[in-house]
């Protein structure tokens, strides 16, 4: 790691702190689990927001459209052009049968 100083004495590192968002990821096929990483005190949505073309999630597992397991993975680069919704894992609540009261 290096540590540059400017002249008021600020440093600045090679690292990037960022916090870990556990979230579920619907695309045009797949259904991702993983984590996506976002800088201190942003949400989730600024994020999503970034002009950039893939988004990076951690951890990830996919799953088909029967709901099986495909693949598992430490890292994975999502399109952003083919996510439908992203999900925080801590926003999901389990639906309840027949959908009423």
């Amino acid at each position: 790691m290096t540590i540059r100083y400017d002249e008021k004495g600020k440093f600045y590192t090679d690292v990037i702190t960022k916090d870990t968002v556990p979230v579920v990821i619907q695309t045009e096929t797949f259904l991702i689990h993983g984590m996506v990483h976002t800088r201190p005190n942003e949400r989730l949505k600024d994020e999503l927001n970034l002009d950039e073309q893939f988004l990076a999630v951690t951890e990830a597992i996919i799953y088909d459209a029967d709901g099986s397991e495909k693949y598992h993975c430490e890292f994975l680069s999502v399109n952003r052009d083919h996510i439908i919704w992203v999900i925080p894992v801590e926003e999901l609540t389990e639906s309840q049968p027949g959908g009423g009261d």
